[in-house]
């Protein structure tokens, strides 16, 4: 019965060893998908139910460009401007899109998707937590204008041809603002934090003392990004542009008006909708002035995400954009679409050898029964919304498309079990949106990922994840750090991630000095011991293939790591800022919350600093040699 639901029973852990999941964890999961297992009698009558569904078609499939599928009988295929068709089988031969089957009394949603994307090109570019640049004309935070102009900056001069950035997802927009951008309000939606408020037209619409009067607010840079500061900031701001232009109410569409509805009502009910007034707590629209206001500020900060990707695209720069593995449960999306949505479950991951209790990341996910139900359709809009300003994306945690660590409600981490998804129908939509948009597609398949994600991902062309300090070669019962020459070409290859030390922490050892400070290590001289042993390591790899001499400087064994990586098979190679700068800390410490300054911690050089700096000019000149 479990498996009909796909609920697992067992699954391998990191090190593929069989672990068997309690039976009242797999009650407790079927419950949530409203599957009575709670007794011998009702087991028996859901194990009837979904045996007598077992040779029904579900309720959306996936089929590829170039292949047929067989149907249970005749039926009716309906496109997406309603022609219609008999049909006994679905064809080879369709169209990518969206399809209607009309079979046994019932609809069926039909994705029909091309076999794979195009190849990625050979290329380089960065990757930035936004958040972090600073410039002359930013407040306290990175910002679109600051994007704008790094983009155009190293198309032209060093040629890159991508950057990646953080999520820019939408925030609830009262206080405390949560810094962690991989845990939103809404993923359809953008980050108000990331406008120029100097770029807007109706900052050039203003008559002079509005335009002072916005200016005298601007936050000044500290050694902190503080969130709260710089939204309250741009919140002052951008209500003088808009009661400026005369308190303008846009024309939205649907989903827009119920976002801007929630801001709306998040300020004068807070921030947790499960607390509003009852009549409030499902999806409404609202008119009225902070409607009109939330709904004008997203107007303007889809048309700064559409300059900038116009600005990248003019200096030859993908800009590509990540989307979280899920939304704050209290926020704009968890209100939204409640339907669709767990809610009350926490996904994470088991228990491992880095987190011995497992993880909880507090995001409630996708029910598969309501996605196959609807049609995917909120998974589908998620996509687009991303894609309209973006020509790739980054899907965090791709291995969530095939199944998710639910943990129910109530429970500790490692109280959970694994949920299955129709990784076909998921990543079809994806490839299809994709294709659609013309966009790249990268997945995060970092950390224990079965090896179908891997393979489905290159089966598609869309690129997997290779970073330095863990790309080793599994062959080897020793598994060393894997040769250059033998790194998969389906990858992105980065020398670090957020959540991992950067080039100069990790030579340095900051990883484990920061943990160790914070009492997160069971054993910190083991754990220094580790570190030096894998210092050692990377730079004898560097060594041995010709990227540093013997006695090289940390400066030039951070030129050497890239050069190593420009030299792999890998189709992109991304260069993070904090690398090259030589910053220590890392922008993220998994485990911890305030302990550590966790997404608050902004680049030590200035954009115009960063411009001129050698540092720069010497992992560029390496990268691009190394690109050919």
């Amino acid at each position: 019965m479990a498996a009909a639901h796909g609920v697992a029973t067992g699954y391998r852990d990191g090190d593929r060893r069989p672990v068997s999941v309690d039976e009242d964890v797999v009650v407790r999961v079927l419950a949530l998908l409203d599957v009575d297992a709670s007794t011998p009698g009702a087991r028996r009558a859901a194990l009837d139910a979904a045996r007598a569904d077992a040779d029904r078609l579900p309720g959306t499939i996936a089929v590829r460009t170039d292949r047929s599928r067989e149907l249970p009988g005749p039926g009716v295929l309906v496109d997406e401007d309603g022609g219609r068709r008999d049909i006994t089988e679905i064809p080879a031969g369709l169209a990518p899109g969206w399809y209607t089957l009309e079979i046994d009394d019932r609809t069926v949603t039909v994705v029909v998707a091309p076999p794979a994307l195009p190849d990625a090109e050979r290329a380089w570019g960065w990757m930035l937590q936004l958040y972090a640049l600073h410039s002359e004309a930013s407040w306290g935070i990175g910002d679109l204008g600051d994007l704008r102009d790094l983009t155009a900056w190293t198309g032209r001069e060093h040629g890159a041809h991508a950057v990646l950035l953080n999520p820019l997802h939408a925030f609830t927009p009262v206080p405390p603002v949560q810094p962690s951008p991989y845990t939103p309000s809404s993923r359809r939606f953008g980050t108000p934090l990331a406008l120029r408020i100097t770029d807007l037209d109706a900052y050039a619409r203003a008559d002079e003392a509005t335009r002072a009067e916005v200016d005298a607010l601007a936050p000044a840079p500290g050694e902190r990004i503080e969130h709260d500061r710089v939204w309250a900031a741009k919140r002052s701001a951008l209500e003088l542009l808009w009661r400026a232009e005369g308190r303008p109410s846009p024309d939205v569409d649907p989903d827009l008006a119920e976002f801007a509805t929630f801001c709306a009502l998040a300020e004068r009910h807070g921030a947790r909708w499960s607390r509003w007034p009852e009549h409030l707590r499902r999806p409404v629209v609202e008119d009225g002035p902070r409607t009109a206001f939330h709904a004008w500020v997203q107007v303007q900060v889809q048309e700064q995400l559409r300059a900038v990707r116009e600005t990248a695209r003019g200096a030859g720069v993908r800009v590509v954009h990540d989307l979280a593995v899920g939304c704050d449960p209290e926020g704009a999306d968890g209100w939204a679409l409640q339907d669709v949505l767990a809610l009350g479950v926490r996904v994470g991951a088991p228990p491992d050898a880095f987190s011995q209790q497992g993880q909880d990341w507090g995001l409630p996910p996708w029910r598969p029964d309501r996605l196959d139900a609807t049609g995917y359709a909120a998974y589908r809009d998620l996509l687009r919304a991303l894609l309209r300003q973006a020509d790739g994306l980054r899907i965090d945690h791709v291995a969530g498309l095939w199944r998710l660590w639910w943990v129910p409600p109530g429970c500790s981490a490692d109280r959970g079990t694994y949920v299955h998804y129709d990784a076909e129908v998921m990543l079809a939509v994806l490839t299809l949106e994709a294709h659609r948009a013309g966009a790249l597609v990268i997945g995060e398949d970092l950390g224990t990922v079965e090896p179908e994600v891997t393979a489905g991902l290159a089966e598609r062309h869309m690129l997997g994840s290779s970073v330095l300090w863990f790309t080793r070669d599994l062959d080897d019962p020793g598994e060393p750090l894997l040769a250059p020459d033998r790194w998969p070409d389906d990858a992105v290859a980065t020398v670090s991630t957020h959540d991992l030390p950067t080039a100069t922490g990790f030579l340095r050892g900051e990883h484990v000095r920061a943990r160790a400070e914070l009492g997160l290590l069971d054993d910190p001289a083991a754990e220094r011991e580790k570190a030096a042993a894998d210092r050692a390591e990377l730079v004898a790899l560097l060594h041995d293939n010709g990227f540093a001499a013997a006695d090289a400087t940390e400066e030039e064994l951070v030129v050497a790591m890239h050069a190593l990586l420009a030299s792999t098979p890998a189709r992109l190679v991304l260069v993070s800022p904090y690398d090259v700068i030589g910053e220590v800390r890392q922008p993220n410490l998994p485990g911890t919350v305030d302990e550590y300054p966790n997404w608050r911690l902004p680049l030590p050089v200035t954009l115009e600093e960063l411009y001129r700096d050698p540092r720069v000019t010497a992992v560029v000149d390496a990268v691009r040699a190394g690109r050919g």
